[in-house]
Order: structure tokens, then sequence, then C-alpha cells
């Protein structure tokens, strides 16, 4: 058993780039949406940017953590 348990890197990866992928693409199309055509109020829009933000920041950030940090120190 490696220092982390039994963690299965390379699923975890693609798990971690399709989440990351998903809210991406609600944030992006939620602000899409609201800026032409709905009009809501500005928490909300700024809750879809943030969306956006953190699902670039995991498509991003799960190959680096999963697939190359994580394997590399066990």
């Amino acid at each position: 058993m490696g220092r982390y348990g039994s963690i299965d890197y390379s699923s975890t990866v693609k798990r971690g780039l399709l989440l990351g992928l998903v809210l991406m693409a609600v944030g992006e199309t939620g602000g899409y949406l609201a800026e032409n055509y709905v009009s809501i109020p500005g928490w909300e829009e700024s809750l879809f940017l943030a969306t956006a933000v953190v699902g670039l920041l995991a498509f991003v950030l799960s190959p680096i953590v999963f697939g190359i940090v994580l394997p590399l120190t066990e």
C-alpha cells in the first residue's frame, strides 16, 4: 500500500478532467445566456464566473496533481 492509500491515479485524473470540463462548460454557458438572453442579478453572474474558474482550475490541476506529483511521491 502506498503512502496515500490505494488511489487509482488514472481514474482520478479522468474524473478530475471531466468534472473540470463540466464545471467550465456550465459556468461559461450560464454566463453567456445571462449576459445575452436572460436578466439575472449580479451575484448569479458572479456565481457563473466562479464556477467557470473553478472548473478551469480543476481541469488544469488534476492531471498535474494526480498524474504527476502524487505518483512521484509514493
